[in-house]
Order: structure tokens, then C-alpha cells, then sequence
């Protein structure tokens, strides 16, 4: 028996599992930590190291004992974090400041400022990261903590990823000279990438601000990626964990990366990871650039592939905003969803509540709702945003397609559509295409397939997704439906597009409540037929 932990750190709680290389998972922990909120600032959100830390020892705990695994006995360990959720690290790369929560949004100013920069310049890395650098990735933050912490930045050395700083203390790792970083997220949400030689250069930078200045010297360490062991657990850590010191721990990743190597991700296949957010993963043979996605970074997910990630800000967070207006919690608006059908409610979501993280990459955005009357209900808005985030998805999959990169093969993986058949039946109709599903839960199996590989017991990662991920339930479109769908799709599609840039060319849009009122009839109708016929 060979036995690894997998641990995946999510925005409210950290989750080991602890896996057999032959019986799968063999039990799980979770420990929660707190994200901290201002009344007075939406847009923060920042989190302590320590509080992930006394986590991520309580949830080992809790994992050993459920699996009734000896800690002795883990071979090794692997580290999956949010992502861009970054720390100003000072002497020995301890943290000056809490973390910048992925969802972090205060810097949308100085996002808008490297933007301007990179198109005046017309820096080549803006165009692989979506022609928009985005307030939730790295450099907005530096940048903000620095003109915001002035009596700090003296004792400032580096930024370093969540994932990257975890892996670096339980190795010991205390300079930047030695420290591993993810190329997973250091490419995605840092401009990283060997095609230029690393980041862009120390004169773009001096000229979005002087604070900058050196940045690229200060960002030193091993880019890696993930299959590259980043080190060993120290005695301390394996005395605090109850864990065997020197087992090898590979380079960290971001946990959406690794939920789609947990959903056997392969070439020609899209994986939806929904949560809070929407990640939407596929890989590629060649780097092709794809306008407004998220990066285009060779090695990122599967390690000789190109990874190529786009997404949906508000997915999960959207629902639960609707959940807590009315008082209720998601599972419980959820009920009865099962009854409705393609455009029923007459309302027509645009999920951008957190802004648009693709196609547009757009943050000052916010969601809109066409088609209320005084009847419709908090359960209607819920259904209405389900169809919103998949047709934000189909358009998003669409332009992947139309820019070289295949979609063989769709895959809902992440926490959501183990919970709601809704959304997947939804999906499968908005894109008219069957939706797979991991038949189990994959939360932190990502982490366990890179633990297996830098144990040795796998010789590749897909050897270890043959072996380790599950199967798969399919739903299928159902014509009708997506018939429906493909009219609130054309909707949907230009309003998208024309209320959403602020330099679209003037549409008509008289014909949207009209035909959104048109189309709910019509699935009443629908209905009827169909309880008509089933009696």
C-alpha cells in the first residue's frame, strides 16, 4: 500500500485527503478559516497566514484519524492554493501583511494602470493574459500594497503565490534564491512566461510606477512546474503535522489547474471548475494565443501541454448572493428547480456581479436582469443566473473554438455540480452538447495525482489519472430545451457584447423584453404539452 496526502486550500477552508494508490481515498479532513471582510469596502478581502496554517495542521489531524492512517506512513504531500491570492514576504520570506485574497478586488486602479501601460507600449504579454490585466492577479496587488504600506516597503523582499509560500514553509525554504515557484500561477496571473524570457522588462515596469523599479530582480527563484519535487518536509513541520520529515512535496499549483487534472483532463476536453468562481481549463499542443483568457502557459496544468485557462467571476458567490437576499441558503432555493424549463421564468441574467473575468475582462461591470415583473421570485432569479453563468460559459467556449482551441469534450468538474443536477442539465442544454460529470467527489485528488508522481509510484500524470480518477455520469441536451436556449442564446450574445464594451457600435435592443416574454410563453406552452401528454 502506498499512501499520499492531497491538500487543496479553498477561499473558507483548507481540505486534506489522504489516498491509497489502489483503494483511492481513504478518508478526508476540512478546517476553516476566516476571510475578512470591511462593511465599509466591498472590495476587501484578505486572510492570515497563520489561520491557514493552525488549518492545515487540524485538517491532517482530522484526515489521519477518518482514514485511520498512521502519518508515519504518508509518503508524500502536495499543495494546491487559490489563486492569485499573493503576500508581500519580508526577511526570510515571512509575511509583512495578511494575504490578498483572490477575490481581493482594491486594485482595480492599479489594473487599469498596467493595462494602459502595456497597450501605450504594446507589450506583448498583455495580449496573452486577455489584452487586460484583471485587479484579482498579481502585479495590481504588489503595486497597491506598496502605495498603500509605505512604512513597510523597507522590509520588503518578494511577492510570493499562496501556493508557493505553503510549499516553501513546510520545506524550510526562507530565500528567494532557493524558492519554487508555479509556473501555474507565476504564468496565468503574473505575465510570466518563457516565450519572453520571463516577466516584461524593468523600463515597463519603472513606467507604470517607480515603486516597481527592480521588481524582476526581486521575483527570483526556481520556475517550475508542477511534476519538479520543490522540496522536503522539515522536522519541525513533521513533528507539528505528525507527518515523517524528508518526504518529498512537488511545486504548488492553483487548485482549478489541479480540479481538472482531478476530471482527467486531456487534449480536446474543457473543464468547468465551478465554485465561487468559474475556471475554465483546457489544454493545447501548441501556444496559440486566444484573446481575452486568462494566460496561455506551457506546462501550467498538464506539464507537457500548454494550459489555457478563461473563466466567470461570480458563479457560486452570485448564487449566494440571491440565497442570502432572500433569506435562504442555496440547497434549500434549489429545490423544485428540477420542474423548470428553457426560459420559463422570462428573465435574462447577465452574471457579471464580479465583473467579467473573460471574454471581455472587464471588472467595473455588474450584473444585470431584463425581464422582472412584480410575480417573479428569488427561486426564478436563482434558475435565471444558473442559465446566465452557461451562457457566459457558451460564449466562452465558442471563442477557445474559434481561436485553435478544440473543445472535443465538456466537463463540469469543482464542488457546484456534484450538488446540483440543475446546473448540468442547464448546461448541457445551453451548449447543446453532453456535460460530463465526475461521478465523485475530486476536491484535492489533483494534489494526491502530483503526490503520487513525486512518491514514484506513477511515472507520469496521466498514468496516475488512469489509475485514480473517477468515472463519469453524462447529461444529455435535450433538443427542445436547447432549441429555446439557442434563442435566449442570440439575446444574450449581443447584449453581452454591446453592453459590456464601452466601445460597441449602437444596437436595438426594443425587441429583448418582447422576446424574452415570447420565449417564457412559449415554454409554458411547452409544458402544458408535456404534462398533457404524460397524462
Amino acid at each position: 500500500m502506498s499512501v499520499v496526502a492531497g491538500v487543496d486550500f479553498g477561499t473558507m477552508s483548507v481540505r486534506v485527503s489522504v489516498f491509497d494508490n489502489l483503494k483511492g481515498r481513504l478518508g478526508s479532513g476540512i478546517a476553516e478559516y476566516e476571510v475578512i471582510r470591511k462593511a465599509s469596502d466591498n472590495t476587501f478581502a484578505t486572510q492570515s497566514h497563520e489561520a491557514q496554517l493552525n488549518a492545515l495542521q487540524l485538517a491532517i489531524s482530522r484526515a489521519l484519524q477518518s482514514s485511520g492512517v498512521d502519518g508515519k506512513e504518508i509518503r508524500a504531500i502536495a499543495i494546491d492554493t487559490t489563486g492569485s491570492t499573493i503576500i508581500p514576504v519580508g526577511k526570510d520570506l515571512q509575511p509583512l501583511d495578511d494575504y490578498y485574497l483572490w477575490c481581493d478586488h482594491r486594485a482595480s486602479h492599479e489594473a487599469s494602470e498596467i493595462t494602459q501601460a502595456a497597450r501605450d507600449q504594446n507589450l506583448e504579454a498583455l495580449a496573452w493574459c486577455g489584452d487586460a490585466y484583471s485587479s484579482e492577479w498579481g502585479f495590481s496587488k504588489l503595486l497597491h500594497w506598496l502605495r498603500n504600506n509605505p512604512d513597510k516597503r523597507k522590509d520588503f523582499v518578494t511577492a510570493v503565490e499562496n501556493c508557493d509560500l505553503i510549499v516553501a514553509t513546510l520545506c524550510g525554504i526562507t530565500t528567494v534564491e532557493d524558492l519554487p515557484r508555479s509556473i501555474c500561477a507565476m504564468g496565468h496571473k503574473w505575465m510570466w512566461n518563457p516565450k519572453w524570457g520571463g516577466f516584461p522588462s524593468e523600463e515597463f515596469f519603472q513606467s507604470v510606477d517607480p515603486l516597481l523599479a527592480g521588481i524582476r530582480e526581486k521575483l527570483g527563484g526556481h520556475y517550475q512546474a508542477s511534476d519538479q519535487i520543490a522540496g522536503t518536509l522539515t522536522e519541525q513541520w513533521a513533528a507539528r503535522l505528525g507527518l515523517q520529515a524528508g518526504i518529498p512535496i512537488p511545486v504548488g499549483a492553483l487548485d482549478a489547474h489541479w480540479d481538472a487534472v482531478a476530471s482527467h483532463i486531456g487534449l480536446g476536453d474543457v473543464v468547468n471548475v465551478i465554485g465561487t468562481s468559474t475556471c475554465i481549463i483546457g489544454v493545447s499542443q501548441n501556444q496559440t494565443l486566444v484573446p481575452g483568457v486568462c494566460g496561455v502557459v506551457p506546462g501550467s496544468v498538464l506539464p507537457e501541454y500548454v494550459g489555457i485557462e478563461a473563466g466567470l467571476s461570480a458563479v457560486g458567490d452570485l448564487f449566494d448572493g440571491i440565497a442570502q437576499r432572500a433569506g435562504m441558503t442555496v440547497s434549500n432555493l434549489t429545490q423544485g428547480l428540477e420542474e423548470y424549463r428553457a426560459g420559463q421564468t422570462g428573465l435574462l441574467r447577465l452574471p457579471w456581479d464580479n465583473g467579467d473575468r473573460t471574454v471581455l475582462v472587464n471588472p467595473n461591470l455588474g450584473g444585470v436582469t431584463f425581464g422582472w415583473n412584480r410575480m417573479h421570485t428569488a427561486k426564478d432569479e436563482l434558475f435565471a443566473a444558473i442559465e446566465g453563468t452557461a451562457l457566459h460559459t457558451r460564449i466562452i467556449l465558442e471563442h477557445m473554438e474559434a481561436h485553435g482551441t478544440p473543445v472535443t469534450r465538456i466537463i463540469n468538474g469543482g464542488g457546484i455540480p456534484q450538488k446540483n443536477q440543475t446546473l448540468n442539465r442547464v448546461y448541457a442544454n445551453v451548449l447543446n452538447k453532453p456535460v460530463l460529470v465526475p461521478s465523485q467527489d475530486v476536491t484535492s485528488l489533483g494534489s494526491a495525482i502530483f503526490a503520487f508522481v513525486a512518491a514514484g509510484d506513477y511515472a507520469s500524470i496521466q498514468e496516475a489519472q488512469n489509475a485514480l480518477c473517477p468515472s463519469y455520469e453524462t447529461f444529455l441536451p435535450d433538443p427542445q430545451q436547447a432549441a429555446i436556449y439557442d434563442r435566449l442564446y442570440t439575446i444574450f450574445r449581443e447584449l453581452y457584447f454591446s453592453l459590456g464594451s464601452p466601445d460597441s457600435t449602437a444596437v436595438h435592443i426594443g425587441a429583448v423584453l418582447p422576446s424574452l416574454r415570447q420565449i417564457a410563453l412559449d415554454a409554458q406552452t411547452q409544458n402544458c404539452s408535456v404534462a398533457i401528454a404524460s397524462d
